[in-house]
């Protein structure tokens, strides 16, 4: 899975070995965690590997109060570490150890149920020096950070396949067509059609054009791989470019159709290469490379590009 820049920054996972577990009594009394990974899903994250940066939360006119319970079962707690408030989002599940993810939210833990809340603020205070610094870093990025706003009117201009393509509302059949040796989009609407249509139509006709070639480079991919996918569909999300499930279904970001043919080639090879190796291990990266040799390159064109840096539609 390769994450985009919206991506929830993870931190590796403390393993459940080095958390003090209940009695063996109170572990029979406990129904057994859930150790199938029959939907593993792996993803491409829009931030750097092997987690993305994320936002502090905005201070709230009026501040949840810790232990609070927000709309997605999480409680809201704050722990204080020296003389630092730290506020985080609490999540119980069958996981086998305990996680953290920095996200626009701030900062959120999940962790088995049968951990005590000791042990997970204990885990939170010994990776409090890593978790400081991504929410500093991406709290840089968002102050920094120029988005680039689209004018949605004749003559607006926009990246797609790495170059740039302009707009014109008015088409001589009077449809939308697109003349790649002019890369000029002709919307066939009238001159004064609401700025909403416009943009609607531009995104529609992208989301088209990213469909129609993601489909054809995961075929000639799997090809090669000697893999076979089971379905494609678009994403949206905002933290990953892509994702493959164990049964074969693949999600690729639509917003992938903004870069040049080798950056989605990459994405398509990266996500491919998860149906022989459900792993980003040095095998899975051999994989990569056997058809895709200049791997390292696209990557790190993608980890200098995260989604605030994309024009916004």
């Amino acid at each position: 899975m390769i994450d985009r820049h919206k991506a929830a920054t993870r931190r590796p996972a403390i393993p459940s070995s080095r958390i003090r577990r209940p009695s063996m009594a109170a572990r029979r009394r406990a129904p057994a965690a859930a150790a199938a990974f029959e939907d593993q899903q792996l993803d491409l994250p829009l931030f750097d590997h092997p987690a993305t940066p994320s936002i502090p939360p905005a201070a709230p006119a009026m501040p949840p109060r810790s232990g609070q319970t927000g709309g997605t079962g999480e409680r809201l707690r704050t722990l204080q570490l020296g003389a630092r408030p730290l506020q985080y989002r609490l999540k119980r599940s069958t996981r086998r150890t305990i996680g953290f993810s920095i996200d626009s939210s701030g900062l959120a833990v999940t962790a088995p149920r049968w951990v005590t809340l000791a042990d997970i603020e204990s885990a939170i205070s010994e990776k409090q020096k890593w978790i400081f610094a991504k929410l500093a870093e991406w709290q840089n990025r968002v102050e920094q950070r120029a988005l680039p706003r689209i004018v949605w009117g004749d003559g607006a201009e926009l990246p797609f396949l790495g170059k740039t393509i302009r707009i014109a509302l008015e088409s001589a059949s009077g449809t939308l067509h697109y003349a790649a040796d002019s890369a000029l989009l002709a919307l066939g609407l009238p001159l004064h059609v609401q700025t909403q249509q416009i943009k609607d139509r531009v995104q529609g006709w992208l989301q088209t054009e990213a469909m129609r070639l993601f489909v054809e480079r995961l075929d000639l991919y799997a090809v090669r791989l000697g893999v076979s996918y089971r379905a494609c569909a678009l994403s949206s999300a905002a933290t990953r470019w892509g994702s493959c499930s164990s049964d074969g279904k693949i999600r690729l970001n639509w917003r992938l159709i903004h870069f040049p043919l080798t950056i989605i080639d990459y994405v398509v090879a990266h996500e491919l290469a998860h149906l022989r190796e459900m792993n980003h291990g040095p095998r899975f990266w051999q994989t990569v490379e056997s058809v895709f040799p200049e791997f390292r390159e696209a990557r790190q064109t993608l980890r200098q590009h995260p989604p605030e840096l994309l024009p916004i539609l």
